[in-house]
């Protein structure tokens, strides 16, 4: 494989980069343990009959540099975004599914890692960082005061359109399987019911549409303010992982400080980073 031909694809919270037909996943230093699960998740979810990304046809599929995982997987042809009823038909399916019994589905952590991100950044001033702090211990303990669901299914734990692909011509194929966990349900319906809800990025009707795929409306539960607080928290502090390297991306840090202090009204405008 010829690294000189390597293009970069996405740089978030893995950098994904194309090499021909080959797509080269790397991951966050200490992590090759969840990189291995994720290839032993695409296999079991192909064999359980939900399309997923494939792993590559290589010889060693997992390859680890200065403690970095590296995945290689099969590219997928020209795709777009899935709609919120393929999202919404998906997940249904998913969720519906038995936890493999060849290996161990980890338990959904949805704050693993956001403290450590918030006090390790140098881009955030004193009384922002003591703010964000106190809101998310503040949700960490609403959480842990949840009733209990009434079963754990097998969650994607970042399921939103861009997560699911349509090839021309093909089935809607699920991607990015690093956050697939055993939880709650509707942590994988909240980041569609906050476009609704909370941004100006989804109409009533493709909302509605989504939850006459899916079969429930996460809104209703009770559970449900909370859920949305912990996502937006979330992209708060994946804007902020970009802050140095972006002014750019520092403003829009304050500007959703700003909304999530309840100083901005709903419907909120967060620019895409």
């Amino acid at each position: 494989m010829d690294p000189t031909r390597a293009e970069l694809v996405r740089a978030g919270s893995n950098t994904i980069y194309r090499v021909g037909d080959i797509i080269g996943r790397v991951g966050k230093t200490g992590t090759a343990d969840a990189a291995a699960r994720e290839l032993r998740i695409s296999q079991w979810l192909n064999a359980s009959g939900l399309p997923t990304v494939h792993v590559a046809d290589v010889a060693t599929p997992l390859t680890v540099v200065d403690d970095r995982p590296i995945t290689w997987w099969q590219r997928i042809p020209d795709h777009r975004a899935a709609t919120t009823t393929e999202l919404a038909t998906a997940l249904r399916q998913l969720h519906a599914l038995a936890p493999p019994t060849t290996f161990v589905l980890p338990e959904h952590e949805p704050f693993a890692g956001l403290r450590r991100a918030i006090t390790s950044t140098g881009h955030l001033a004193a009384e922002d960082r003591a703010w964000l702090l106190g809101h998310h211990d503040g949700l960490c303990k609403q959480y842990s005061q949840l009733e209990p669901p009434a079963r754990k299914t097998v969650i994607h734990g970042d399921a939103w359109q861009g997560n699911l692909v349509v090839p021309d011509g093909g089935r809607p194929i699920l991607v990015d399987l690093d956050r697939v966990s055993l939880g709650r349900p509707g942590w994988d319906l909240i980041q569609i019911a906050a476009d609704h809800t909370d941004f100006d990025r989804l109409s009533e009707a493709d909302y509605l549409a989504f939850v006459d795929a899916y079969g429930a409306d996460v809104t209703t539960d009770s559970a449900f303010r909370l859920l949305a607080d912990m996502q937006e928290l979330r992209w708060t502090v994946f804007a902020l992982s970009r802050s140095e390297a972006s002014e750019g991306a520092a403003d829009e840090v304050r500007h959703r400080l700003a909304c999530l202090r309840g100083e901005i009204d709903r419907p909120w405008r967060w620019n895409a980073l």
